[in-house]
Parts: structure tokens; sequence; C-alpha cells
């Protein structure tokens, strides 16, 4: 099963407007959610602090900040 990591933090609209797109594309692929909060890694802070939430599967990152439904869609079919 494809495996999903999204790098979020508490209190961040963009981040639930992220879990929104996420679930509605689980109705049409079959993968998994992992969400991670930046603030309990102090390297996770660093690197993504301007950039959440930040998706990504199998280290490479499919998208971030503003997450658009379409353009996530096509970065994911690719590992199905």
């Amino acid at each position: 099963m494809v495996k999903l990591k999204m790098y979020s933090k508490d209190k961040c609209c963009l981040c639930e407007d992220a879990k929104k797109v996420l679930h509605k594309l689980q109705e049409e692929m079959t993968f998994e959610i992992e969400e991670i909060d930046i603030y309990t890694d102090d390297v996770l802070l660093e690197k993504y602090q301007i950039m959440i939430p930040v998706i990504e599967v199998s280290e490479e990152v499919l998208a971030y900040g503003i997450i658009k439904e379409e353009h996530l869609r096509q970065k994911i079919v690719k590992y199905f």
C-alpha cells in the first residue's frame, strides 16, 4: 500500500485544507496517510517550517503549501 507522509502543525488552516484534499483522493485511490507534526522534531521544523503542509511519498515531495487536488492526483497516481 502507498504511504503518504504529511508534514504539518497544529492550528494550520492550509494543513486542514490539505487533509480534506487527501481524504477526497482516498475515495479514488487506496493509500495511507501518516501525519507528522514538525514541532516534534527540530530537524523537521527547520526543514519544513515555511513550507507546510508538505506531502511526501518515498522521500519525494509531491506538493507543499496550498495543495491543489488535481496536481496532487497527478503526482500520486504514478505510485499505483
